[in-house]
């Protein structure tokens, strides 16, 4: 078997490499099939899956491939790139910094300060960070809170901070725990102005190791996934979109209700749901369980056109 498995994977490899992707296909998928602990059977079944446009089994080889060999460095490239592409997260946030020009601007999760430092001096900005390791000196229109998120919404008259405003625009990259997200994206959209947006990093994942809720490898995503899963259940009143952009994925989260108590009043119970979700439930159509969107800056700015961030507070 191991031998006949060996020749599939030669001659479906070859007839990959010829452009003859149907043919190719079928017995690169025999390959896998009959020696499903080769990572190098997997990965071509992987490819030939991406020629012909099947991303659900791109995904399920690229995963089963990484069980076997998680440092398979091709492999975690060929899944990324399957759903990701165009410009990095970093250069979108830029562009949305550009755009937006908001008055209040407040991040989770500063880490190294760089994306904070996006905020124009215009902005009045307040970053969260109990373990910041910045890189350089905060320009003046930026103010670190050096606290866990909970404890800086619980603790501070945020609207104070923000100058009597309320939140325009608002970047959770936090700690990569859903319920975290969760409890950070209900206290932004409650201070949230009218035609706010909020953006959540990192909520398209890669494979079940990168998306595990305990670190295990050095590029990490944990489980934000199920916050969008929750969002698209529970609040259809809210416009989501998870912009195509390399890592991770980007969200927008826009047509928020600062009056909404729908998280507040059920946020025990919409965790036990969602922490109960395995993540093989984006094994199928993980780009429409997640609203994955283009990456193409034509069409991310339309997202913004509707309502402007600082049209009121």
């Amino acid at each position: 078997m191991l031998r006949l498995a060996n020749a599939c994977l030669a001659q479906g490899s070859a007839l990959l490499d010829e452009g003859n992707v149907g043919t190719a296909y079928v017995m690169l998928t025999l390959a896998a099939w009959l020696a499903p602990v080769n990572s190098q059977a997997l990965y071509q079944a992987a490819k030939a899956a991406s020629a012909l446009g099947k991303r659900d089994k791109v995904t399920d080889y690229c995963e089963r491939a990484l069980q076997v060999d998680p440092s398979a460095e091709a492999v975690h490239e060929l899944l990324m790139n399957t759903f990701m592409h165009g410009e990095h997260y970093f250069s979108v946030l830029t562009r949305i910094h550009a755009l937006v020009k908001p008055r209040t601007y407040i991040e989770i999760g500063v880490e190294t300060g760089d994306s904070i430092r996006l905020a124009a001096p215009g902005t009045l900005a307040l970053g969260v960070d109990p373990a910041a390791k910045l890189s350089g000196a905060l320009p003046p229109n930026v103010r670190l809170f050096p606290v866990a998120s909970d404890d800086f919404f619980a603790q501070n008259d945020v609207r104070a901070a923000l100058g009597g405003l309320g939140v325009e625009l608002a970047f959770i990259d936090g700690m990569h725990h859903f319920e975290f997200a969760l409890r950070d994206f209900m206290n932004l959209e409650r201070l949230s102005a009218t035609g706010a947006t909020i953006l959540i990093h990192d909520c398209f994942p890669h494979d079940r190791r990168t998306a595990e809720r305990e670190r295990q490898t050095v590029f990490w995503s944990g489980d934000i996934w199920r916050l969008i899963v929750l969002l698209k259940k529970y609040r259809p009143d809210l416009s989501i979109h998870t912009i195509a952009t390399p890592p991770t994925g980007l969200a927008i989260v826009r047509n928020l209700d600062p009056s909404s108590r729908f998280i507040a009043e059920n946020l025990e119970r919409l965790c036990d749901e969602f922490l109960a979700l395995d993540y093989s439930y984006l094994a199928k159509d993980r780009a429409g369980k997640l609203n994955l969107f283009p990456n193409d800056w034509t069409r991310i700015r339309a997202l913004f056109a509707a309502t402007p961030a600082g049209a009121a507070s």
